[in-house]
């Protein structure tokens, strides 16, 4: 397969190396509008002198959302959501920059999403899942020099570029108004945000606080915040599950393992540029649709889609493994079919000049649903365990089964990091995965300016 040789040079080795949880491979080493047409004209002007690209610094992935998951009463109402409603969200975003811009999906909506304001601003006291805001701090969003904008069904709106101080590892607040809602009981969210959000009746994209406002921890609408970073700069995408995504961790502690490697990766002046872009969902396969649609149909748009990509991490699987059936023929098929959809998705990163890196799948023992007696499918998670660290295919392996399981009892994992469902990590735990993901597997190579037109 042919890889830029820029990128074999970085990641070559001479031979298989096995560092606190890393494995690279020889075999995979060394391939490596007419309308308002004055606003827009003068958005681009103003950020071509600032030299750089446009990067993602925080991703959710889109999801239609569950009827268990919609906005509370009298938020939604039948074939209407959020009218004349104000919608407030923090996110965590990975690098900072003084210049940034929203992403807003609508991917799963059933009708068109009108977004009538939107308003940024840093939170108060800087924590996440707030209604506060710090004073001074709140800056309009245009879309082409306008306050308002309408994302058509299954498409997304890029904001115009604004200034806003915005630090690495820090967190942003984006406030929403709609005045019509969203006509359709579909809706576009991403429900596993670990984070509060805020709601009230009426305009208060402005107000610095949202008292009394009702709550739920989801995110809505908003799927990717970017920078004008440094050339330099570049972005990790992680496609995964709830792993990923954060079940077991801190509600408004930002404590998922993506979230600390990202602390690990700052830590060092070499590595300190890089976003960490977290493209999990809770109960997300490879394979087939479960909660959002399967890694093949979505590796699109949430991976090669994104903004200044320079690496991807896929950790990803058990789900597929857990929902087959508990016999020896139906784990030795799905075991095959990731194996090809893993191969499927290096292909398609590797066209894409972007390396990847292979996480193993951990340990499910004892878990309930997922753990069956025969070892059926204990079975079809070490077939592909040790196709990822032996076949070559990746650019690195990251060794996460052994980094969380139990030496005494390695079908399940260490019981200090376990949630109690035998299958969850603790943020204890995901600090062990962090830890096994070698910081210098992310050092950005050095890319050609765009003047941040893109």
């Amino acid at each position: 397969m042919g890889r830029s040789s820029a990128l074999a040079v970085s990641l070559a080795t001479a031979a298989v190396l096995a560092v606190g949880g890393l494995t690279t491979s020889p075999a995979a080493d060394g391939e490596r509008g007419a309308t308002n047409a004055a606003p827009a004209a003068a958005e681009r002007s103003a950020a071509a002198p600032a030299a750089g690209r446009w990067v993602n610094t925080w991703t959710s992935m889109p999801q239609l959302t569950e009827p268990g998951n919609m906005p509370p009463a009298p938020f939604t109402q039948p074939g209407k959501v959020l009218a004349d409603s104000t919608l407030r969200q923090t996110v965590h975003v990975s690098t900072g920059g003084s210049r940034l811009r929203l992403r807003f999906s609508n991917a799963f909506g059933g009708a068109d999403l009108p977004l009538t304001a939107v308003s940024v601003a840093l939170p108060a006291g800087g924590r996440a899942g707030t209604g506060a805001v710090q004073p001074g701090t709140t800056r309009k969003v245009t879309f082409g020099g306008r306050a308002s904008t309408v994302v058509p069904v299954g498409a997304q709106a890029v904001s115009d570029p604004l200034d806003l101080g915005l630090g690495p590892g820090s967190n942003l607040t984006v406030t929403l108004y709609l005045a019509d809602g969203q006509a359709s009981d579909a809706i576009t969210s991403h429900p596993g945000s670990r984070t509060t959000s805020y709601m009230t009746s009426g305009n208060h994209v402005d107000d610095p606080d949202l008292v009394g406002a009702a709550t739920t921890a989801h995110w809505y609408f908003l799927s990717g915040v970017e920078v004008l970073s440094k050339p330099a700069s570049a972005a990790a995408v992680v496609v995964g599950d709830s792993l990923t995504d954060g079940r077991g961790s801190t509600t408004d502690g930002n404590d998922r393992w993506p979230d600390r490697l990202l602390a690990r990766l700052h830590a060092r002046p070499e590595t300190s540029r890089v976003a960490i872009l977290n493209q999990a969902a809770g109960g997300n396969r490879v394979l087939n649709d479960g909660l959002g649609p399967n890694a093949l149909a979505r590796f699109d748009r949430d991976v090669l889609a994104q903004s200044g990509v320079g690496w991807l991490i896929l950790f990803e699987g058990v789900n597929d493994i857990g929902t087959a059936g508990a016999t020896e023929a139906a784990q030795r098929k799905v075991a095959e079919d990731l194996i090809a959809a893993y191969d499927q998705l290096v292909v398609r990163a590797h066209a894409q000049g972007i390396p990847v890196y292979g996480a193993t799948l951990t340990p499910f023992g004892g878990n309930t649903g997922y753990d069956d007696p025969d070892g059926h499918r204990e079975a079809a998670r070490q077939t592909v365990n040790g196709w990822i660290r032996a076949s070559g295919r990746f650019d690195a392996v990251l060794d996460f089964d052994r980094a969380v399981r139990d030496p005494e009892r390695p079908r399940q994992l260490r019981e200090a990091w376990d949630t109690g469902d035998h299958l969850h990590l603790n943020p204890a735990g995901y600090q062990a995965l962090a830890d096994a993901a070698p910081v210098r597997l992310f050092t950005p190579r050095p890319s050609a300016p765009d003047a941040g037109l893109r």
